[in-house]
Parts: C-alpha cells; structure tokens; sequence
C-alpha cells in the first residue's frame, strides 16, 4: 500500500512529508494492520483552534482504491488512531 502524508501549520509554519511503500518497510505488514483497524467514514472537518496546531492529509492507495483522510494533531479522540500511523511513519523514516 502505498502512504503520502503531509502536514501543514503548527510552530513556524513547519511541515512533514511521508510517502511510503508499505511493501518496501519492515513494519509494512503493522502499518497495514493498523490501517485495517481505523474507521476512514467521513467525518465533519474540525475547525481546531490555535496556529500552533498540525494540519494532516494522508492520502491511501492500495491499487485499486484511493483514500484520502484529514485531521488535525490536536490530541482529540478522532485523532489518536491516525496518531499511531503517524507514528509508524515517522519510526520508518
């Protein structure tokens, strides 16, 4: 499965990018299955509040579907799931 990952926003401005090949890491099939595990339904935009706060778009593509998820890192419940695929993301850097 194939990853893109960007944040925008939080201090400075600052931004992070990811694009991976989950069959290309070591911990492709844990990054695989805790995507299996998230809900990727649609929810309403959150309107967080502070500059301060990362943006995210993550962008998932299997082969034959395209999904495309955003949230903010604002350590709300609807985040954390997608907390734990940054955090892969980021260890396989």
């Amino acid at each position: 499965m194939k990853i893109t990952a960007h944040c925008a926003g939080g201090f400075a401005g600052l931004t992070e990018h990811y694009q991976v090949d989950t069959a290309a890491l070591r911990n492709g099939p844990c990054i695989e299955a805790l995507l299996a595990s998230l809900d990727y339904l649609p929810q309403p935009p959150a309107v967080p509040v502070g500059a301060d706060i990362g943006r995210w778009q993550i962008t998932l593509d299997n082969g034959l579907q395209q999904h495309t998820v955003a949230f903010a890192e604002d350590g709300s419940a609807a985040a954390e799931p997608w907390q734990s695929l940054l955090a892969q993301l980021r260890a396989s850097a």
